[in-house]
């Protein structure tokens, strides 16, 4: 046992080229996280090596294409790394490229064509020298992750076999697995600065600022950013139910199957704006305030107000292409004019790409240096392959099977929601503007 001002010792491990990769949405600290866990081997004198810009490369990689240093990939040094772990930004880039986009079922693995940019992946790290991944993401880098592992559970038994492990990110923080993710606190902060910004802009004006944040499946970052910057009203994905909750018959074009999908009721949640926007002016004398949509309610319009919007390699919706937020803020000016008989200016906005690379918090540093060095944990002290690293607790470490968090039949990741009643949940409704429902 080492002494307590000791660094833990070197590990028994084989590796001497590892590669780190980050892809999807950018959070605040992921430099944290990517200095750290390159660090932890580079101290136990193993190379790493940043893949650029996700899997953008890797996808493309062959006889005629490949793998070219500053282009493709970089060598991560301690001169790389110097004061990096506060920093803004992504040192090794990102991008959403997805090579196991045509794999919806484990028997799609079988299939060459559809494994072709799982094998150019695979094959594109080997021709680095590469005996180990780390991949940093959210749910859809999850879902690449045990795609690529899957893959080479199903090759040859003398062919070499690359372990991964993933760590997991995600402003939204709506991950299975881990309590928050790293960059969450840092985004909740810096959207609720800009709402108790427009706060004081909507008060100078008699007016009210709409707000569409990010958060595509589930509500933490809308609750958080209203309940740190005080906002009138928060919904989010999880509030579309009851009286707020329909369904609609849909048709597939390809297919022609039908299936039932839920939709809001339109009326009803423009119903609870305005609800709101009246009990702040004639019981509190506030004819202002800030409303917090999470963005995920796009996904619950009805079918004639998604139309043309195209979708990207995870088959989410452009919600950038349906405005949502401009879109609910002429439904709600116009239904407090009805009510009322009065004007009342409301502005739709969309927050949350200004979160993204903001200068992280301590907490989001601590956190994501704890994920890295997790990283170096599972894959040099304990030989794991297909984990996401964890933390609860005093930052204690934990490693979660990939197949504890991807349906094995489907091959998608569960979306872990806020609870409706739970305590958070309402916290959030403690703190907006009371309404006698």
């Amino acid at each position: 046992m080492s002494e307590s001002l000791s660094r833990p010792p070197k590990a028994a491990h084989q590796f001497r080229k590892v590669a780190i990769l980050f892809a999807g949405g950018p959070a605040p600290a992921a430099n944290a996280v990517i200095s750290t866990a390159a660090i932890s081997f580079l101290r136990n004198e193993v190379e790493v090596i940043g893949i650029l810009h996700g899997y953008s490369s890797l996808v493309e990689y062959g006889p005629e294409r490949e793998l070219v240093e500053d282009r493709d990939w970089i060598f991560i040094t301690p001169e790389v790394l110097r004061r990096s772990r506060s920093s803004q930004g992504i040192i090794i880039g990102t991008a959403r490229a997805n090579p196991g986009k045509n794999i919806s079922s484990p028997s799609h693995l079988e299939d060459p064509e559809r494994v072709a940019p799982l094998a150019a992946v695979y094959k594109g790290l080997c021709s680095l020298g590469i005996e180990a991944l780390i991949s940093i993401g959210g749910d859809d880098t999850l879902k690449t992750a045990n795609k690529l592992k899957l893959y080479q559970d199903r090759l040859p038994p003398d062919s070499p076999r690359i372990p991964i492990v993933h760590l997991p990110k995600t402003i939204d923080n709506d991950y299975m697995g881990i309590d928050f993710t790293f960059g969450y606190f840092t985004a909740v902060e810096t959207i609720a600065e800009e709402i108790r910004n427009l706060l004081y802009d909507a008060e100078a004006g008699r007016s009210y600022y709409l707000c569409e944040t990010m958060g595509r499946s589930a509500g933490w970052l809308s609750y958080g950013a209203s309940i740190v910057g005080e906002a009138s009203l928060v919904i989010s994905v999880e509030d579309i139910h009851g009286r707020y909750r329909d369904e609609e018959v849909v048709t597939d074009a390809t297919s022609g199957r039908t299936h039932v999908r839920p939709i809001m009721k339109i009326e009803e949640v423009v119903g609870r704006i305005v609800k709101t926007m009246r009990v702040r002016e004639e019981n509190e004398g506030k004819p202002f305030g800030v409303i917090v949509l999470a963005e995920g309610l796009a996904e619950y319009l009805p079918s004639k107000y998604l139309e043309g919007i195209p979708r990207d390699d995870h088959q989410h919706i452009s919600i950038s292409h349906v405005q949502f937020g401009r879109m609910f803020a002429k439904l709600v000016s116009d239904e407090f004019r009805r009510q009322t008989g009065r004007n009342r200016k409301v502005v739709g906005l969309q927050l949350g790409y200004e979160a993204r690379c903001a200068k992280p918090h301590a907490f989001d540093i601590m956190l994501g240096s704890q994920l890295g060095v997790g990283a170096y944990r599972a894959l040099a002290e304990r030989g794991l392959n297909g984990v996401m690293v964890s933390v609860s607790g005093q930052f204690d470490l934990a490693y979660v099977p990939f197949e504890e968090l991807v349906d094995p039949t489907t091959l998608v990741t569960m979306v872990r929601y806020v609870e409706r009643g739970s305590d958070f949940h309402r916290l959030a409704r403690f703190l907006e503007t009371f309404v006698n429902e």
